[in-house]
């Protein structure tokens, strides 16, 4: 296990349990005590945890891991998304993506598409995150669009009202979103100024996709960014429950299951 992904489990299971002792940490990843240490050191030097006698416990900034963490949670899952989600596309195709490890993953599946050739016929990428958008800058069939706005170290996403300068003057065929939560009133991102955002790209987009792994449905988080009556489908894993599917199908999305 490298080190990222001991730093990614460490914080899943804060986020997920509320604390974390390092002999939890020496027990579920085999590592030595010195080691889990240094993680939670760092850890909490980032402002990610907050060090306790013995462990470490959740702090107000833990449930909005910075993206470089997040990345490899349902990695599997996220890439089966993408690659779905990227077959969708065809050159001359206007999408939207918002910030996020599936978006970004999409994102890198576009690129990779093979029918992509024609440097006069490009998909045109517009998008409010800068890593995505540094990704797709280098290839020459991918046209980029980037919306103003002050970046977040957590998501990438820019965010602030630079945004509106852009957004109400463009269409955009269909937009590919990623949320931190979703259920059958709507979906959700953590941070407001995300969400305000990904709301302007919903209104310039003829079709919303939503993509998400089975963690994020059934849930809501803080901020709205659409109703559900704004989004047409939904890509997501094979691991959502029957339930949850068939909750939202009755709320008018069509739903595939990767």
């Amino acid at each position: 296990m490298t080190r990222h992904e001991r730093l990614s489990a460490i914080l899943s299971i804060v986020v997920d349990e509320g604390s974390v002792h390092i002999d939890d940490i020496i027990d579920r990843l085999g590592v030595s005590a010195a080691t889990a240490r240094r993680d939670l050191d760092l850890l909490a030097d980032q402002q990610l945890v907050t060090r306790t006698r013995g462990g470490a416990s959740a702090n107000p900034t833990s449930s909005q891991l910075p993206l470089r963490f997040k990345s490899s949670r349902m990695g599997l899952e996220k890439a089966k998304i993408a690659h779905a989600a990227a077959a969708m596309v065809r050159a001359g195709d206007i999408v939207g993506l918002n910030g996020g490890t599936t978006t970004t993953e999409v994102a890198r599946e576009i690129a990779l598409l093979a029918g992509l050739t024609d440097a006069d016929n490009p998909i045109t990428v517009v998008t409010n995150a800068v890593n995505i958008a540094s990704e797709l800058t280098v290839r020459q069939c991918v046209r980029v669009v980037v919306t103003g706005g002050v970046a977040r170290s957590q998501s990438y996403e820019l965010t602030g009202p630079l945004s509106d300068l852009i957004l109400p003057q463009i269409n955009v065929g269909t937009l590919f979103l990623g949320v931190d939560a979703l259920d059958t009133s709507g979906a959700y991102a953590q941070h407001e100024g995300e969400a305000a955002v990904n709301a302007a790209l919903v209104r310039a987009a003829r079709r919303v996709v939503v993509v998400a792994d089975h963690t994020k449905l059934g849930m809501s988080a803080f901020a709205l960014i659409c109703r559900i009556s704004d989004v047409h489908a939904l890509i997501t894993d094979d691991g959502a429950t029957p339930e949850q599917v068939e909750a939202l199908r009755g709320a008018g999305i069509e739903v595939r299951l990767v």
